[in-house]
Order: C-alpha cells, then structure tokens, then sequence
C-alpha cells in the first residue's frame, strides 16, 4: 500500500514539474512562447506591445517613433518618421543588435535573421525576420508606418524575440534581391525596441 502512494505521489509530482507554467499576471501578457524544439523559435509573443523611438543617424535629420504589436505570424509596426527626402522610398528592417551608438549605427549589427535565411521582400518564402516592406516619404518628407515582419515576436527571450534588437530607417529603398542586405544605403536613423 505504501509503495502505491508513494508511486502515485512521485507520478503527481512529475505530471505538475512538466504542465505548462502559469501566465504572469501583468498587462503585458499575451500568451506563452510556443518554442519550435529544433529551431528554438517561438511561434507566438508574450508581450502585446513595444515601441522604437528613431533618432538620426549618419548626419541625417530622419527620426520618428513607432509602436509594434504582435500579429498574425509576427509583428506589425506603425507610426510616423519625419526628416525624410521629399517623396522618396525607404528600406527600414529589424537589425540584431540594439546598439545604435555608432555615429552611422554600423554597432546595430546586420538585419536581424534568426531562422538563418536568405534577404528577401517579407510576403516570399525566403527573408530575414527583419525584412519589412519598404517605406514612402510624402512630398513634407514624412512616412507613414505600416510594415509587417514575419517569423519575429515580442518577449519570451526565444531566438527570433525583437525586443532589444534596433530598428534601422535607410537613406535608400531595399531592392529586396542584392544580398545580404537589400543594397538600401546609408542607416539614416536607428532606434532600440522596447518592450511596453
């Protein structure tokens, strides 16, 4: 009889280590990281914001601030950024590093690539989890933000989580096929993802 209710206590014990841990209580909770075994990529945030305040790089003028949620199969940015060249396109990506110390932000590293993939534009099957649509400059010189990367999340602390990663805005358009980073020019603004 004792060998029973110790064997049932030591299986009640091993059922609860392994269960899935209990959400945080704080606002910021979205859900638990789903991580892919092989990959360790996580297939959902646990973070439902972050921001990026962009500030000039390489003697621009070029700031902004963005906000970024989480969305569909990744993470969505909106926002605007001024200082711009009238009417003109723009690369802007997710690059690995969050150190835009460098006077032409080089310190951010290279576009922010955690599944090991080719550059590409962000709805073909090979890019950059940084990759993201160009943006557009109005005739004033502002972009309105509306990008989307894809395979990217908030929080969890998993191989492809944005947070503390920069955000690069380039001084030309991303052409989407020279490798390894698009052929977008200078970094005219840069600034680090923060979660909240």
């Amino acid at each position: 009889m004792k060998t029973v209710l110790l064997a049932s206590a030591c299986a009640l014990a091993l059922a609860a280590c392994s269960s899935t841990p209990a959400t945080r209580a704080d606002t910021d909770t979205v859900a638990d990281t789903t991580a892919t075994a092989d990959a360790g990529l996580a297939t959902s945030s646990t973070l439902s914001s972050a921001s990026v305040n962009l500030a000039s790089a390489s003697g621009s003028l070029v700031s902004g601030k963005l906000s970024i949620m989480p969305m569909g199969d990744g993470l969505h940015l909106t926002g605007e950024i001024g200082g711009l060249k009238p009417n003109s396109s723009h690369g802007i990506h997710i690059h690995e590093k969050g150190d835009c110390s460098a006077a032409d932000a080089s310190s951010a590293g290279g576009h922010f690539n955690p599944a090991s993939e080719a550059h590409g534009k962000v709805d073909t099957a090979t890019h950059h989890g940084g990759d993201m649509n160009n943006i557009n400059a109005n005739a004033e010189g502002v972009a309105t933000v509306n990008v989307h990367a894809k395979g990217v999340v908030l929080g969890g602390g998993a191989a492809n989580d944005a947070v503390g990663k920069a955000v690069i805005v380039h001084a030309d358009p991303d052409d989407y096929t020279s490798q390894p980073s698009g052929n977008a020019g200078a970094r005219v603004a840069c600034g680090v993802i923060k979660a909240g």
